[in-house]
C-alpha cells in the first residue's frame, strides 16, 4: 500500500515536471508580450526565465507544495517571469525612507548630505576639476590642500589630512608613529564597534604593540605613567563610541594626558570617533568635547569620522601638529587610503557651512534632525496620521505616539531625544507581514515594531516623504484586505 502511494506521487511529480514549458517557449511569449519592453536586455529576460523555471522544478521535486498542472501553463509562469524581470531591473543600491528615528543610521547610509552639497557632487562627476592641479601656479597640486586650510581654520589645528574613513585614519597614524613599538591605552577604551572593528586588531595590523593600563572602569594618571618605558611610542585615548561605563568610574582627562606626554616627550593621540564641531548640549544632549576643544587641549593628533556627527561624506579626518601630520602624509599607506574627488567635493561643501554655526545647524541634515523640537515632530506625525485615517481607519489602527529617537553612529548611545511616531496596527495581516511588504517597495520604508504596531518615528522622515508613506501604506493595506 505504501509502495503504491509512493509510485503515484512519483508519477504525479514526473507529470508536473513534463508540464514545465521550455525556455524558448517562454522567451517567445515574453518578447511578443505588450508588457515587456524592447529595451530590456535579452540576457536579463533569459535569466528571469531560467530562475523561475529552476525554482518551479525544485518545488516539484521537493514535494510540489500545492502546485497544480494549471500553475505550469506558460501564461501563468510568464506573469511570474515579468515580476522577476522587474525585480532584476531594480537597482540593488537604492533610496529608503528612514522611519526608525535613528539619525546617523549605519545600515541606512549614515549622515544625509545637504541639497547644496549634492550639486557640487554632480559638478565633480560631470565636469573636470582641479583635483590635483594648482590653479595659482599652473602645476601639479595636492588634493589634500583643497580642504586642509579650511579644516585648520575651523578647528585651530596646525595641519590636516583626510583619508577614506576613521578606521583608516587610526591605522595610518599608528603605523606612522608606533610601528614596532608600544602604544599605551586604558583598558576601558579597547572598544569594538560595528563590523567587528576593534582597536587592538587595528593596532596589531599597524605593527604597533598594545599596552593596556588601568582597570575596565577606573584608570588613573599614574597607570599611564607606570606603563611608560623605552618601548613606548605614544599615549592614546579612544572614544567609548557605542557604550558607556557608569557607576564607580575614573577617566584621565585629555589635559592631564597631554601634560604627561609632554613631560616624557611622547605624542598624545585621541581617536574621537564621531567628532563634532558643534556643542550638542544646547539641544538637551550630554556634553561631549568638540573637535575644537580637543585640539585646544593640546593633543598632538586627533582622528574622527566625516560621516557621523560632522554630517559629511564618509572620511577619516586627521588633525594635529604640522610636523606629525606631514610625517603621516609621507607614509606609503596614504596612497592606498586616499579619498576621491566626490569625497573632497562633498566634504569641502559641508565644512563651509560650519563657518556660520547657525547656518550649519539649519542646513546640515544630521544637525537639523538633532535640533528638531518635539512640537515640530508632532506636527509631522499628525500630518501623516490624518492622511492615513482618511483612507485606512477601517482596516488598521492609527495612533500618534510619544517615543524616543537616537543620534546613532556610535554617538551618545544612552541618550534619548524625545520624539513622536505614527503607530500602525493592521487588522488584515500581522505587523511583521506589513513590515516585510514595506521593505519590498521600490522605495522601501523602514520602521520598527513595538507592541504589535509598526512605528514610524517622524524625526527622521522628511516633509516630502509623508505623502509617499501614506500612499504606500494605503496600497499595501488595501491589497492585503482585498
Amino acid at each position: 500500500m505504501v509502495s503504491s502511494t509512493n509510485d503515484n506521487e512519483t508519477a504525479a511529480r514526473q507529470a508536473l515536471l513534463r508540464s514545465i514549458p521550455k525556455v524558448d517557449e517562454c522567451l517567445d511569449l515574453l518578447t511578443d508580450d505588450d508588457h515587456s519592453s524592447s529595451t530590456i536586455p535579452r540576457s536579463l529576460i533569459l535569466q528571469a526565465i531560467r530562475e523561475v523555471l529552476d525554482e518551479t522544478r525544485k518545488k516539484i521535486l521537493t514535494g510540489g507544495h500545492g502546485i497544480q498542472s494549471g500553475d505550469l501553463a506558460p501564461d501563468t509562469l510568464v506573469r511570474t517571469m515579468r515580476q522577476r524581470i522587474a525585480t532584476l531591473q531594480r537597482p540593488q543600491f537604492r533610496r529608503v525612507i528612514n522611519g526608525t528615528g535613528v539619525i546617523i543610521h549605519t545600515n541606512l547610509g549614515r549622515s544625509l548630505l545637504p541639497e547644496q552639497t549634492m550639486q557640487t557632487l554632480i559638478d565633480a562627476g560631470c565636469r573636470y576639476s582641479n583635483l590635483e592641479y594648482n590653479l595659482q601656479t599652473g602645476t601639479r597640486g595636492s588634493r589634500y590642500s583643497l580642504v586642509e586650510k579650511l579644516l585648520c581654520r575651523l578647528t585651530g589645528a596646525e595641519a590636516a589630512l583626510v583619508v577614506n574613513n576613521n578606521a583608516a585614519a587610526v591605522l595610518i597614524v599608528l603605523e606612522t608613529l608606533a610601528k614596532g613599538r608600544e602604544v599605551i591605552v586604558s583598558r576601558g577604551q579597547l572598544v569594538e564597534i560595528g563590523g567587528s572593528f576593534r582597536i587592538p586588531d587595528v593596532m596589531e595590523r599597524s605593527g604597533a604593540r598594545l599596552r593596556e593600563v588601568g582597570a575596565t572602569n577606573r584608570t588613573h594618571l599614574h597607570d599611564y605613567e607606570d606603563g611608560i618605558n623605552e618601548e613606548t611610542a605614544l599615549l592614546m585615548k579612544v572614544h567609548n563610541s557605542n557604550y558607556r561605563i557608569i557607576g564607580f568610574t575614573k577617566e584621565v582627562s585629555m589635559e592631564e594626558l597631554v601634560s604627561l606626554g609632554h613631560r616624557y616627550g611622547l605624542p598624545v593621540v585621541e581617536d574621537l570617533g564621531s567628532g563634532c564641531f558643534v556643542d550638542l548640549s544646547r539641544f538637551g544632549l550630554m556634553k561631549e568635547p568638540t573637535v575644537q576643544e580637543v585640539v585646544k587641549a593640546g593633543v598632538d593628533v586627533v582622528t574622527f569620522s566625516g560621516d557621523k556627527l560632522l554630517g559629511g561624506p564618509q572620511a577619516g579626518i586627521i588633525l594635529g601638529r604640522r610636523e606629525i601630520v606631514e610625517q603621516i602624509k609621507k607614509n606609503p599607506l596614504n596612497r592606498a587610503l586616499r579619498i576621491d574627488k566626490f569625497t573632497l567635493s562633498g566634504l569641502e561643501s559641508v565644512l563651509r557651512f560650519y563657518q556660520d554655526e547657525e547656518e550649519a545647524v539649519r542646513t546640515i541634515p544630521t544637525l537639523a534632525m538633532i535640533a528638531l523640537t518635539p512640537e515640530r515632530i508632532h506636527s509631522k506625525a499628525q500630518s501623516l496620521a490624518r492622511q492615513l485615517r482618511k483612507d485606512l481607519s477601517d482596516i488598521c489602527r492609527i495612533r500618534v505616539e510619544k517615543t524616543v529617537s537616537r543620534v546613532g553612529g556610535g554617538a551618545m548611545p544612552e541618550q534619548n531625544l524625545p520624539s513622536h511616531a505614527v503607530g500602525v496596527k493592521p487588522y488584515g495581516c500581522t505587523v511583521n507581514q506589513l513590515e516585510r511588504k514595506l521593505r519590498d517597495l521600490d522605495t522601501p520604508i523602514i520602521g520598527r515594531i513595538e507592541d504589535e504596531s509598526l512605528l514610524l518615528d517622524m524625526r527622521t522622515v522628511s516633509e516630502d516623504e509623508i505623502t509617499l508613506i501614506a500612499d504606500s501604506l494605503a496600497r499595501i493595506l488595501r491589497e492585503t484586505t482585498n
